[in-house]
């Protein structure tokens, strides 16, 4: 898979802005970001990413209900997401990827590795 437009969505400024660089700069990607799980509803019908990178904890629509919201949007019904969260127990990992996620990152993460981290999870292109 190849890509070229990654969508993070994260309520922590600091984290929209290092995972910002990071995805621009070290993986080479269009970065698109959203501060809450409705803003990145609207962002992904709109931007159309390849991929979402999509916080778990956020406030109002949390990850998992957002990814149930993009799932139920025609444009990002099968848009790979990943999520990133501190909360990466074997039990809450499971419970992510039996959503559907295609993988989880583990935060805080390494802004110089994060995007070779994405890449070992997307499919064989």
């Amino acid at each position: 898979m190849i890509l070229h437009k990654v969508l993070l969505v994260d309520d922590e400024e600091d984290i929209r802005k290092v995972g910002h660089l990071s995805l621009s700069r070290v993986g080479g990607w269009l970065t698109v970001l959203a501060s809450s799980g409705a803003e990145g509803v609207a962002r992904a019908a709109v931007e159309r990413p390849d991929l979402i990178l999509l916080d778990v904890m956020m406030p109002g629509m949390d990850g998992p209900a957002t990814f149930q919201e993009l799932r139920a949007q025609e444009a990002t019904a099968s848009t790979p997401i990943i999520f990133m969260t501190a909360k990466n127990q074997k039990h809450e990992v499971e419970s992510y990827l039996e959503l559907g996620a295609l993988g989880v990152i583990g935060k805080p993460f390494n802004p110089l590795t994060l995007p070779a981290e994405i890449k070992k999870l997307l499919p064989p292109s």
